[in-house]
């Protein structure tokens, strides 16, 4: 007799049953479906009406299922940060997908083209021109969209200086394997910068970088069709700075703990936490403390925020890891003790590599499970 071992398999008898979610085997990574519609809404109506094409950034949900909700709300296609997660979303039945970063070795190249044989709006950022060299002589069947990186100033990727941009733009209009996409440019730091005035203050610093090369390109006769970039910590002064013509924003469906605790920008619409980690109380033997079966496997500890209460518990509770497969739950002084085996929701610290840690998402609406959706990508770091 075969067990049932995946999410799927345990939860789906739970599907539509009021109350439902109760009974998930825990930890459950669960997503509010209204929250994430509402958030997902909002994104698509900002960008259209600040005349923005908006690319979501997939590396967040690696889910095909989210991917096609982003794109019916008015989304062009998506974003991935690698060739794997292209690979599955396009399994998955995206079509339009941007690679964020440089798909370099022989290997990734010749996946790469059997990739664009089947989505041939897929394109690619580069920032080196042996890079562009080595796609310009692949055997693409139709030119594969291009946009040369522009590094901000943290040297993670992206071309050190104007000059390194033009370079790489003649070798992208010498070859007729490859057409000239547009420039991408992100600041990542500054997405997470607290409050709003510091973020525009750096974002305005960083964008002469831009500027610049941006200049050079037009002077070359290389003027970019497309500016991609951007991120949910600064999207809106993107829109305001006016630089970018497409936004990359990623964690906005979601928003976990490190993105909750910026502030927002006036006037810039504001979005709730969608994903949480259903858990269990496992163990209930000491005064004020309470452990649940939720550990650094059940969240990503990358970040200097924590999982938060969202419910089960006092709101003030205070949750510390306690090894891979728990985590401690510190009451309230005056905090009624938890059962053993109650259930206790929690925000997530860090969206994008909690989800990787999952299978499956679990869909609800309050109490009720509603779906079970793949997490596509999971796992697709190469």
């Amino acid at each position: 007799m075969s067990l049932p071992t995946d999410d799927r398999a345990l939860h789906a008898h739970l599907i539509g049953r009021q109350g439902g979610r109760a009974d998930l085997n825990s930890p459950a990574l669960v997503v509010d479906l209204d929250a994430l519609d509402a958030n997902i809404a909002a994104m698509a109506s900002f960008a259209a009406s600040h005349g923005l094409a908006l690319r979501p950034h997939a590396k967040t949900h690696k889910s095909a299922d989210i991917a096609k909700r982003q794109i019916a709300a008015g989304a062009i296609g998506v974003c991935v940060a690698k060739l794997g997660e292209a690979e599955a979303l396009a399994a998955g039945g995206i079509a339009s997908i941007h690679i964020t970063s440089p798909v370099v070795s022989a290997p990734a190249i010749e996946r790469l083209v059997r990739l664009h044989a089947i989505a041939p709006d897929v394109t690619v950022a580069v920032d080196h021109p042996a890079n562009t060299t080595a796609l310009a002589a692949a055997a693409f069947s139709t030119p594969l969209g291009v946009f040369i990186d522009v590094d901000p100033g943290i040297h993670r990727t992206g071309v050190a200086s104007p000059e390194a941009a033009v370079e790489i733009a003649r070798i992208i209009a010498a070859s007729p394997r490859l057409r000239f996409a547009g420039v991408q440019f992100y600041c990542g730091a500054e997405q997470h910068v607290p409050t709003a005035q510091g973020r525009r203050e750096a974002l305005g610093e960083r964008n002469k970088t831009l500027t610049a090369a941006i200049e050079a390109l037009r002077g070359a006769g290389f003027a970019p069709p497309i500016v991609t970039g951007g991120g949910t910590g600064t999207f809106a002064l993107d829109a305001e700075l006016g630089l970018l013509t497409e936004l990359q924003v990623g964690s906005y469906i979601f928003m976990d703990e490190d993105y909750l605790a910026c502030e927002t920008v006036a006037g810039a619409p504001t979005f709730a936490p969608s994903l949480f980690v259903d858990t269990r109380v496992v163990s209930a033997n000491a005064q004020r403390l309470v452990t649940v079966d939720g550990g650094v496997k059940s969240f990503a500890t990358d970040v200097q925020a924590r999982p938060r209460v969202f419910a089960g518990a006092p709101a003030d509770a205070a949750y510390f890891p306690m090894g891979d497969e728990h985590g401690a739950l510190l009451l309230p002084a005056d905090a009624e003790r938890l059962a053993l085996g109650a259930v206790v929701t929690f925000t997530v610290p860090h969206c994008d590599p909690t989800v990787n840690l999952y299978d499956h998402y679990h869909l609800v609406r309050g109490d009720t499970l509603v779906d079970i959706w793949p997490v596509s990508g999971r796992g697709r770091a190469r």
